[in-house]
């Protein structure tokens, strides 16, 4: 690594990202509440502060140097059955597609919808259980590892009050998204690489959105995604123990790429 991690650096990242997010946002001139309803406000209101965040985050992550430890684990969990709750959300995600009317979406809305699966996946990950949490790794345990990257991952998303959604419902998204950050959470450590957690997270908000438009009838989805928080973090302690993830700032230039027995 190019810089030695540091706390500051990734609360600086994640806050650096926030900051990008909304200032794109509000230039945008899309109302939050529109966001969603149709291609153009989808482009113009979330894919494009994705994409600029996205360009952002591969520039701090090539400059420091961190795509490795931010990207794969050098130790999986030791214990890989925890991994049905990600499960279940990958199941809950084909379920929201199959109840979505595609017929309501043109070729244009499609795109968006991909664009924004994909750049969500990618920033989000990167940013909280990529960048930050490698930066946290560099002081403290894997406990407050876990529970400060899922947690200030929760937190960015109070940033939709300030662009105009309503403030119960974007508490109410904050709470989720630490539940639903600690199933990616336990799908990195599981499976050693960062990237299946992109693919679910990606996955799993274009489904939500799609759904969200277009419903054929009741989301199961929805009525799965809060159980699925509930399962994450009855199941997360034992992703977490026994991990011997720290990386103290001394040795973090030494750190290496994962053994064949670790890889996924």
């Amino acid at each position: 690594m190019r810089v030695t991690p540091r706390i500051w650096i990734g609360l600086a990242i994640w806050a650096g990202y926030v900051l990008v997010i909304f200032v794109v946002s509000i230039l945008s001139g899309v109302p939050f509440p529109e966001i969603g309803t149709s291609a153009e406000s989808t482009w113009r209101g979330a894919v494009l502060d994705l994409a600029v965040g996205a360009l952002g985050l591969v520039v701090v992550a090539t400059v420091l140097g961190w795509w490795r430890p931010a990207l794969f684990e050098r130790r999986r969990s030791q214990h890989r059955w925890p991994v049905f709750v990600p499960i279940i959300m990958l199941v809950a995600a084909v379920l929201n597609l199959i109840n979505t009317d595609w017929s309501q979406f043109d070729a244009s809305f499609v795109l968006a919808l991909v664009a924004l699966g994909v750049l969500v996946g990618f920033n989000e990950e990167l940013m909280a259980r990529g960048l930050l949490l490698t930066a946290l790794r560099s002081r403290l345990g894997e406990g407050w590892v876990w529970f400060l990257s899922s947690a200030l991952f929760g937190v960015m998303h109070l940033v939709n009050a300030a662009l105009g959604a309503p403030l119960a419902s974007s508490l109410l998204q904050a709470a989720l998204a630490f539940a639903s950050g600690t199933a990616f959470y336990i799908v990195r450590r599981v499976t050693g690489s960062l990237i299946w957690a992109m693919l679910l997270h990606g996955l799993w908000d274009v489904s939500v959105f799609s759904v969200g438009h277009a419903p054929i009838s009741t989301a199961l989805g929805a009525v799965l995604a809060p159980l699925i928080g509930i399962l994450s973090l009855a199941v997360v302690y034992w992703v977490i123990k026994g991990t011997g993830e720290r990386v103290p700032p001394a040795d973090a230039r030494r750190w290496s790429a994962p053994t064949p027995s670790t890889a996924v």
